[in-house]
């Protein structure tokens, strides 16, 4: 990713402005005074070790999960409305049981669909689902069993039942985890596109530092239920930055899959 990808200008544009969270769970404090703004129409990378609270704090996002502070969304071109329209969602994995006889189509149609699944498919229908999965170049698996999915494959099915209806913020936990780094670089670059497009507002989780230096605009450093910086990927992801986060031991280093990505803003 380029240099010119990145900058801070655009924080002054914020469609989320988190004050003061706190979250506890279990009478385990999680989020400790988080203070946030997630810019309108950007990448931007949530960064921690495990346990610092980022799903925590997307499951707080999404209304999950009970919290005190504030988190203030101005949605619209005029940023007047308080609540966003539609959030969506993808989840570092999905858990189902791989024993259903569940087409892609028909897991579209249970997402979307008014009616049940059982009364079969309109012509309507069947075309909404071709479409929502057109969007993540995905059309080719609506007859193929989720249950013999590829990681890669149902994790693209799901970015594109997030996307309908057309949501304002866009959260992803880990989404491309546990699939080989080719998909990766292929779910990421399709991810960038979507945002360069439509101009969704995206919070990324990842432990990859390489990811985060090829896709996002801006990044939140998150320990100890804190946002202990943020800045642009260049910025934030130097030795000094990665060992306050992470621990002296830890490099960055740039898979194979993502070096030839195109920058999105290319």
């Amino acid at each position: 990713m380029s240099a010119s990808r990145s900058g801070d200008k655009h924080l002054s544009d914020a469609l989320v402005v988190v004050e003061d969270l706190h979250v506890t769970l279990g009478g385990q404090p999680i989020l400790r005074g988080l203070y946030a703004r997630i810019a309108q129409g950007k990448i931007t990378a949530l960064i921690g070790l495990n346990g610092s609270g980022k799903t925590t704090f997307l499951r707080a996002l999404l209304g999950e999960v009970p919290y005190t502070g504030t988190i203030e969304y101005h949605c619209g071109h005029d940023h007047s409305r308080r609540q966003p329209r539609h959030i969506g969602y993808v989840p570092q994995r999905l858990l189902f049981d791989t024993g259903l006889p569940l087409t892609v189509r028909e897991l579209v149609g249970l997402a979307t669909q008014k009616k049940p699944v059982f009364l079969g498919f309109g012509r309507q229908a069947r075309r909404n689902a071709e479409q929502l999965l057109e969007r993540v170049w995905a059309e080719h698996l609506l007859d193929r069993p989720v249950a013999c999915l590829s990681g890669g494959e149902l994790q693209r099915v799901l970015l594109g039942l997030a996307l309908e209806p057309a949501p304002e913020l866009l959260l992803l936990d880990e989404p491309a985890a546990g699939i080989d780094f080719k998909q990766q670089g292929d779910f990421y670059g399709l991810l960038d596109r979507i945002n360069r497009e439509t101009g969704v507002t995206v919070l990324l989780v990842s432990h990859d530092l390489s990811i985060v230096t090829h896709h996002a605009h801006h990044v939140l450093c998150l320990k100890s239920g804190r946002i202990e910086c943020e800045g642009s990927p260049q910025t934030i992801l130097s030795g000094e930055m990665i060992s306050r986060i992470f621990g002296e031991d830890k490099a960055l280093y740039t898979h194979e899959a993502h070096k030839h990505t195109t920058p999105p803003n290319a």
